[in-house]
């Protein structure tokens, strides 16, 4: 994978699907690699490195959770973060599943494209900057405090982020609404990152700090 142009790798077994999901993510300048089974999938991954894994839940042979499953198995796979693209609703059960599986989001069918563009964006920025050179021991804040300091941080953009949707609602155009949505949607992401950073930096008292999870760690 390059610095410049990181890969995402699309997997669906109807090419209908990846043409939207290619014409969709086409504008961020990214290497889109097609593959239509659990299978081909797979062979991508052993061949090139990734950034994001766009995968579709229900395939014929191996489905999109058990592709998961086996991705998450793998050293050089088991990084590589999941969204699961699915036709089912957000139900409790489904969520535990996903997660079960490892996945690290997921969008359901059919989804809106600002939606999926502010994702992709999400997880390539963690990536890029989880792969870049770790800041020096003396620069970093301890573990979990430094993680905390992160959480605020975020919260205090989310909380500027909602009125403003509160007030698009009456006049706002639907491209803006789409706009404050996809922003919403990149600091929940961020909210998501921090709170799992900081479940593991308290349940295993890893010296974890703000150093490994920048604070624009989810920036678009």
């Amino acid at each position: 994978m390059t610095a410049d142009r990181p890969r995402v790798l699309l997997v669906d077994d109807i090419d209908d699907n990846l043409c939207a999901l290619e014409a969709i993510l086409r504008p961020l300048g990214l290497i889109l690699v097609r593959a239509s089974s659990g299978e081909e999938a797979m062979k991508a991954l052993l061949r090139d490195d990734f950034a994001l894994i766009l995968l579709d839940v229900v395939m014929p042979g191996l489905d999109g959770i058990a592709t998961a499953a086996r991705i998450k198995r793998l050293d050089q796979t088991r990084d590589v973060p999941i969204i699961f693209l699915s036709a089912f609703g957000r139900t409790p059960e489904y969520a535990v599943l996903s997660r079960v599986a490892g996945a690290s989001d997921y969008l359901t069918k059919p989804f809106d494209p600002w939606v999926l563009r502010a994702k992709v964006e999400t997880f390539i920025g963690l990536s890029q900057r989880l792969d870049g050179p770790s800041p020096s021991p003396a620069a970093r804040p301890p573990g979990c405090a430094g993680i905390l300091a992160g959480l605020e941080a975020r919260l205090s953009r989310l909380e500027t982020t909602v009125p403003r949707l509160e007030d698009g609602l009456a006049g706002a155009s639907r491209a803006e609404l789409a706009g404050i949505a996809a922003e919403l949607a990149g600091q929940v992401c961020e909210l998501r990152a921090a709170a799992d950073a900081l479940t593991r930096a308290c349940r295993v008292g890893d010296d974890l700090s703000v150093g490994a999870l920048p604070p624009d760690a989810c920036a678009r």
